[in-house]
């Protein structure tokens, strides 16, 4: 079928902001864990690339728990959850993060290049007549073939992003059949990923950004500002999560005709 890209949007936004009191009942232990996991990072006090890759690494573990239990409840309903997320780890949440891994693991893996060889980047270090230093000048000229394979490899992982929701709910996919099943839809299904994920991580930033504000010139408060900002922000960010999870459920159920217990169609000859 032909998806429609303000539907599927407007499917996301509609069913978290109806059920915002089950998105806090379901977010919190995952929440808290990733707060731990943020508050154990800023006490080793560790400044590098490294140790960067490594908290979101880690804090990839009470994401999928969340994640697997939204899209459980977007395409099965409250009533087929079996625990809350954060109280234990299943075999699916197992299959859903490997699968989660063949879709975005080389986006990540090439962020994690950028940021190691690459960042920070000083524009003034390649400024006219200054002498570069051949080590410098190297890792620069990374930069623009890092930044184009990201780009690539961020759209294919949108394309075949969909695809996780059939693994919440226990049917066998991958991200192969993803692109097999998205043919003709496929920058509907980027569009409105792209639209609804990156568009929440500039409302993560605001948020932080507003909170740090008030904390600081209303409040006067400094080292606390920092805390209750970047826990505001992670808190907008599981929020962002769950509209994108349940926009990846929409395009499964709409582009795949899914119910549960009925067989998923056969792909067409090509």
């Amino acid at each position: 079928m032909k998806l429609s890209f303000g539907e599927v949007v407007s499917e996301g936004f509609g069913f978290f902001f109806a059920n915002t009191r089950l998105f806090f009942h379901l977010v919190t232990i995952p929440w808290i864990m990733s707060i731990a996991i943020r508050v154990i990072g800023g006490l080793l006090a560790i400044d590098s690339a490294f140790a960067a890759l490594a908290e979101k690494l880690v804090d990839v573990v009470p994401t999928v728990m969340f994640m697997v239990a939204w899209q459980r409840v977007a395409l099965l309903g409250p009533n087929r959850l079996e625990r809350l997320p954060g109280t234990g780890w299943s075999p699916r949440e197992s299959a859903y993060l490997g699968h989660l891994l063949k879709v975005g693991g080389m986006t990540f893996v090439l962020i994690g290049v950028f940021m190691i060889t690459v960042w920070p980047m000083d524009p003034t270090v390649l400024g006219a007549g200054r002498p570069v230093d051949p080590e410098v000048a190297r890792q620069y000229a990374l930069a623009g073939p890092l930044a184009f394979g990201f780009i690539v490899s961020l759209l294919l992982a949108l394309r075949v992003s969909y695809g996780l929701a059939a693994t919440a709910v226990d049917v066998p996919f991958s991200p192969r059949l993803s692109w097999a099943h998205s043919r003709g839809n496929a920058w509907t299904i980027i569009g409105a990923l792209f639209v609804v994920y990156f568009g929440g991580a500039f409302v993560t930033a605001v948020a932080a950004l507003l909170t740090h504000g008030v904390m600081r010139g209303m409040l006067g408060a400094r080292e606390a500002a920092a805390v209750v900002s970047w826990t505001a922000a992670i808190l907008v960010s599981y929020g962002t999560v769950a509209i994108t999870v349940t926009v990846q459920a929409a395009i499964f159920r709409r582009l795949m005709g899914w119910r549960e217990g009925a067989p998923l169609p056969a792909l067409a000859d090509s």
